[in-house]
């Protein structure tokens, strides 16, 4: 990609934008020449407009930038060499198609069978082949020939690749995991989708489960694992240790620093003492959300408790108030932080208020079946348990049951004080858990809220984001097709912190998706068919800078023409 070259060329009278490429082909051992046509750049003829007519239009703005971040980062090249040069002859290579489809995922997201009429439907070019070449069953032979291994060191070559040419905060990792819906028939054989617990509630429905280690700056995933929709979230962080380890040395290079102290950021799902001790093996110092349940937690929120213990912090957290202890969590000495947040304090009160409401109603149920002697005491305390085991119902709606089995009593009611001491002591805190002790209070609370940075990214990839993973319909190249979904985020990410938006990763792609193409077919009165031109639209400010920063020009040199003196402002 970055070997590409754009030139004109005269063909049978007309003159036409040629783009050209020269690939090493390791079967020949030799280099092979590409070139395809971009478009007319003959300029545009004077004709009258009533016998114009517009024949459709191109990309430019999203698939021109997402390539623009693809060639700072010689995505192809890395990919080549991590999965030793796959493909087919003549065709493209793994490099290509994984990053062909990453940014079809991004710009319009659909079936790989609709990949060449996506490659088609824009001008920048990712390759010089022709845009057939790219067909589905190109990319599904490809992603059978392809290996986790091979993956797992194409994201690390990419990895330090981004840190280095995008300046990336690699210190504050956050790391998590979520699953995807697939529709895949419960009796096709595969390992990764199956069933489990389904973040979307789905329980009809095989997921396939992924892990992403994100970047403190951009929302960069740097490290991703895909596991089977049934495993456990701290079987998935044990399984990327190694991986974990060759990232934190290879970011080492990529930044030019020795031995840097990273930290891995991560929610309570991940506590055990033994991953602790792994992450330290490796070289990661720890930062985790420890549950509520955990005994050090209990002591840090009863700490906490205490009258003037949460004081509030300096600078941008001045709104957060926090308190700190140093204490054992088992065998190993941590330094605790329990951190008050509002808005968490109010969506707890939300989540308990809507199940208190079907808690009541639920109760009142079983009242009467009591009363009427139509249920058995065994059966009573069974689905009062199961009433009273969401949203901390248990500590303040009280309960007294009473009789034999077959004529039991019941008395309930809810305790406002217990319910008070609950929102004054336990709701709206986290215990932060850290083995940063040198670290203040605010940077261990600023580090831990890189977390959203994860989630932020899931949102992106779920239905209706701008990277979507699903709806995936195949089994057997699960780990190609989460790579390029991958691929896309990254790369969406990257244009983002190049451009320097504002704006919401969804709203820059809309912006840059409405920078096209018109092709329009006039007649001119002259001998010969009748000639296409590319017409560029009028520009915004936001995408006048998104022609310079992603140097969308040599796609559309007509681009350069339309930025008037006053552009037009959003």
């Amino acid at each position: 990609m970055k070997d590409m070259h754009v030139f004109e060329r005269d063909v049978n009278g007309r003159r036409y934008r040629i783009a050209a490429q020269s690939v090493w082909d390791p079967v020949r051992g030799r280099s092979v020449a590409r070139q395809i046509v971009l478009g007319p750049a003959t300029a545009a003829p004077v004709a009258d407009l009533g016998a114009t007519r517009t024949i459709g239009t191109q990309a430019v703005g999203d698939v021109g930038a997402l390539i623009w971040v693809a060639e700072q980062l010689d995505l192809i090249g890395h990919i080549d060499r991590a999965c030793g040069n796959l493909g087919a002859k003549g065709g493209p290579s793994v490099g290509e198609l994984a990053v062909a489809v990453a940014i079809q995922r991004a710009c319009s997201p659909g079936p790989k069978r609709d990949l060449a009429d996506f490659l088609d439907g824009a001008v920048p070019r990712l390759s010089c082949l022709p845009s057939s070449a790219f067909s589905g069953q190109a990319y599904h032979r490809v992603a059978r020939q392809v290996t986790d291994e091979q993956l797992e060191q194409a994201q690390i070559a990419i990895a330090k690749a981004a840190v280095a040419r995008f300046e990336l905060a690699a210190d504050v990792l956050a790391f998590d995991t979520t699953n995807f819906d697939t529709p895949i028939a419960t009796v096709t054989p595969g390992e990764l989708a199956r069933r489990g617990h389904a973040k979307s509630k789905r329980s009809d429905l095989r997921v396939v489960g992924l892990g992403v280690l994100v970047s403190e700056t951009g929302h960069v995933p740097l490290l991703y694992r895909t596991y089977s929709g049934n495993s456990s979230d701290q079987a998935v962080l044990t399984a990327c240790l190694d991986g974990l380890r060759e990232l934190h040395q290879s970011l080492d290079h990529g930044e030019c620093r020795e031995r840097a102290q990273r930290t891995l950021v991560r929610d309570g799902g991940f506590w055990s003492p033994q991953l602790e001790l792994d992450l330290d093996v490796v070289g990661y110092y720890s930062l985790i959300s420890l549950p509520l349940g955990h005994a050090a937690a209990e002591q840090a929120l009863q700490m906490a408790a205490k009258r003037g213990a949460m004081k509030p912090l300096t600078g941008k957290l001045a709104q957060v108030r926090a308190a700190r202890v140093q204490a054992k969590v088992g065998n190993l000495d941590r330094t605790l932080v329990v951190v008050e947040s509002q808005e968490l304090l109010e969506g707890q009160k939300r989540g308990i208020a809507v199940a208190l409401r079907k808690a009541k109603a639920e109760l009142s149920k079983l009242d009467r079946l009591v009363k009427t002697k139509r249920i058995s005491r065994s059966s009573l305390e069974q689905r009062i348990r199961k009433t009273l085991a969401r949203e901390h119902l248990s500590r303040f709606v009280v309960t007294e049951i009473g009789g034999d089995d077959k004529q039991p009593t019941l008395r309930w009611h809810v305790d406002a004080a217990l319910r008070r001491h609950l929102e004054k002591t336990r709701l709206g805190r986290r215990v932060l858990c850290t083995d940063h002790h040198l670290w203040s209070t605010g940077r261990i609370v600023q580090a831990f809220r890189g977390q959203w940075n994860v989630e932020e990214l899931f949102r992106r990839a779920k239905k209706g984001g701008v990277v979507p993973w699903g709806p995936s319909h195949q089994w057997a190249d699960g780990c190609l097709h989460t790579f390029a979904t991958v691929l896309g985020l990254m790369l969406v990410s990257l244009a983002k912190i190049e451009i320097g938006t504002g704006d919401s990763a969804l709203a820059m792609m809309g912006d840059l998706a409405e920078i096209r193409a018109t092709l329009v077919r006039t007649t001119t009165g002259g001998p010969g068919r009748r000639a296409t031109v590319m017409i560029a639209p009028e520009l915004t400010t936001s995408q006048r800078r998104a022609v310079k920063a992603f140097e969308l020009a040599r796609w559309m040199p007509t681009f350069l023409s339309c930025m008037t003196t006053r552009p037009v402002r959003t």
